[in-house]
């Protein structure tokens, strides 16, 4: 089973300073967003290929018509924050209130429930588990902001063992999760299937991974393949070289990819698991 997901937002939106995230100061900026969704949404129906997107509101109130282009050539659409504020930045309010934001906006382009979620840099981790319970009462039903390792912004050590889909138990809460997918590399578990990663390694490697694996979920922004956007300002050297290293050669990897790998939406894996035998886990039992 191999996903294919997109988290759609612009170029700039690779600063987490929460004083960067202004839709005001974002307006000074070129934006590059729909002739980059363009040109993914090209690939994908020629190869007649489903996807899920993962949406910013800010994105949906700004540029309606790719959000209706993507809706209508029959992908999914899930919120991916409404200003890609990091979660354990917020309080439960705070979150709230960011989650309805991006919901209603996304909503209001494609008339449909949005029912998935993907947390800006997969900032959920223990100490803000409430963000899943937040999530649940909102309506969202699959949640795919689980990153079963240490991260910068959060993460689920304690589940890099559990790298294929299960069921999220806190409380009286269900979800349905679809974390990242992880590989051992020389002993060390990482992730190799999106974002800077999957422009650092070659493709050959990467190739492995999926022939390996029985669980694959990508995740690719549609900055990952624009090799004129713009240098961002302000950015300590590790970020410069995950933001940008790679992007000549990116979208020939991600061509090669599909054409190898059958790849599939969320709403097609979610019919596929067999969800009665899928585990359940309290993730306040970690």
């Amino acid at each position: 089973m191999n996903i294919l997901t997109f988290d759609l937002e612009d170029w700039f939106h690779i600063n987490f300073d929460k004083k960067f995230n202004d839709e005001l100061l974002w307006n000074e900026f070129e934006s590059r967003i729909v002739h980059s969704t363009d040109i993914i949404l090209e690939i994908l129906y020629k190869k007649r290929i489903k996807a899920t997107f993962f949406v910013l509101g800010w994105v949906a109130r700004e540029y309606p018509d790719i959000i209706k282009k993507i809706f209508n050539e029959g992908h999914d659409i899930g919120s991916h924050s409404d200003i890609h504020n990091l979660i354990y930045l917020q309080n439960p309010e705070e979150f709230r209130k960011e989650l309805r934001k991006s919901l209603h906006s996304i909503e209001n382009v494609t008339g449909n429930k949005v029912k998935l979620f993907r947390a800006p840099a997969f900032s959920v981790g223990k100490n803000n588990i409430w963000a899943l319970n937040i999530l649940a009462e909102e309506g969202i039903e699959i949640d795919c902001s689980i990153f079963p390792l240490r991260h910068d912004f959060g993460g689920f050590p304690e589940l890099q063992h559990h790298g294929t889909p299960f069921t999220i138990k806190i409380g009286d809460i269900i979800l349905r999760e679809f974390p990242m997918s992880t590989m051992n590399i020389l002993g060390k578990p990482i992730v190799l299937s999106g974002g800077g990663y999957f422009r650092l390694f070659p493709y050959s490697l990467i190739r492995r991974y999926i022939n390996k694996s029985e669980y694959v979920m990508t995740y690719f922004h549609p900055r990952d393949f624009d090799y004129g956007q713009p240098i961002l300002s302000g950015l300590s050297l590790m970020r410069r070289v995950k933001s940008y290293y790679g992007l000549k050669q990116s979208l020939a990897k991600f061509q090669k990819l599909i054409d190898e790998f059958e790849v599939i939406s969320i709403s097609d894996a979610v019919n596929l698991c067999q969800w009665n035998e899928s585990r359940i886990i309290d993730l306040h039992k970690l």
